[in-house]
């Protein structure tokens, strides 16, 4: 196969999900969207975190239970505690993970499930569906930022959209720090995300700006940790038609003095017709950079919003 691009962006993964053989039955939950697309783009590292402490497969099954305060890790049928093992594990792995720019985790399962685990009451067989898996918990808790997504999610186009928008945006931030990072660095890398941030939450999108204004007493590590938390806090908001809506209404106006009157309509219309939800967003961005070939400008240029991802993913024609 031949590698993409983007290939050298490295992005962990539940083992099972690509296909191996390490479910607790013996097969797999092989997900066709990460085997078949994401690969190209992605460069994957598998975990199996229950393979990983020795329970081989096909095993017993293990669950979560809360025994007081504390979420211990036992086979279904009691014969075994291995909390001690899953722990050890997962808190000498993630510790390893910081070079990710994303990861993807396999729902539902104890150790890897990132919401909505069964979590048994120690002594019954009375679960609820509230737990976290033990080393997706770990995984948050280390790498607050990394952008986590699990893998039934991804069925949901938007949800899929948000994900690998932070992944790339993430990554781009990490060659960055990499490369060294500058006060000049850092400001071009907001200008290059403006109107991206704009439409995911345009109200926190504006606090970023001043972070970056030079008039702080602040390190330059500093100015950067609290910039690049709340940037990321706002990729993790989902965008909404008003506010895409809006954020191609400020496109818009660099193409004023370029477009005759028909065509300004024409850009308004289908503008109006997407916050409608009668055209997807595809349809005024197409536009959009249709002019933008026409009347290039460097600064709409760089905009990451205009290609967050490689086009070929076609995550925007569902919006």
């Amino acid at each position: 196969m031949q590698k993409s691009p983007h290939n050298g962006i490295k992005v962990g993964i539940s083992s099972c999900l690509l296909g191996a053989k390490v479910r607790y039955d013996g097969g797999h939950k092989q997900s066709r969207y990460c085997q078949n697309v994401l690969v190209e783009y992605f460069d994957f590292q598998p975990l199996c975190p229950e393979m990983a402490i020795g329970l081989g497969s096909p095993r017993k099954t293990i669950r979560l239970v809360k025994d007081e305060d504390i979420i211990r890790v036992v086979a279904s049928d009691g014969s075994f505690d291995v909390t001690d093992d899953m722990n050890k594990y997962s808190q000498q792995t993630s510790a390893t993970l910081h070079h990710l720019s994303g990861y993807i985790l396999c729902a539902k399962s104890p150790s890897c499930g990132m919401e909505r685990v069964t979590l048994y009451q120690a002594g019954t067989n009375n679960g609820q569906r509230d737990g976290v898996g033990v080393f997706a918990a770990q995984l948050m808790k280390d790498h607050p930022l990394l952008p986590i997504e699990e893998d039934g999610r991804l069925n949901d186009p938007l949800l899929r959209d948000n994900f690998i928008t932070r992944v790339f945006a993430y990554h781009q931030w990490k060659c960055l720090v990499a490369d060294g990072l500058t006060l000049a660095k850092i400001i071009s890398f907001h200008a290059q995300h403006k109107y991206l941030l704009m439409a995911h939450n345009p109200s926190e999108y504006y606090k970023l700006g001043p972070m970056l204004g030079g008039n702080s007493d602040k390190t330059l590590d500093v100015i950067a940790d609290e910039y690049i938390s709340l940037f990321m806090k706002v990729l993790h908001t989902m965008p909404t038609r008003k506010s895409h809506s809006n954020t191609l209404s400020h496109l818009q106006g660099y193409f004023k003095s370029h477009l005759n009157s028909a065509q300004r309509v024409d850009l308004a219309s289908n503008i109006d017709k997407y916050r409608q939800g009668l055209l997807p967003l595809m349809a005024p961005l197409t536009l959009i950079n249709h002019y933008l070939a026409l009347f290039p400008d460097p600064y709409l240029v760089q905009q990451v919003y205009l290609h967050p991802h490689p086009d070929e993913l076609k995550l925007r024609y569902s919006h």
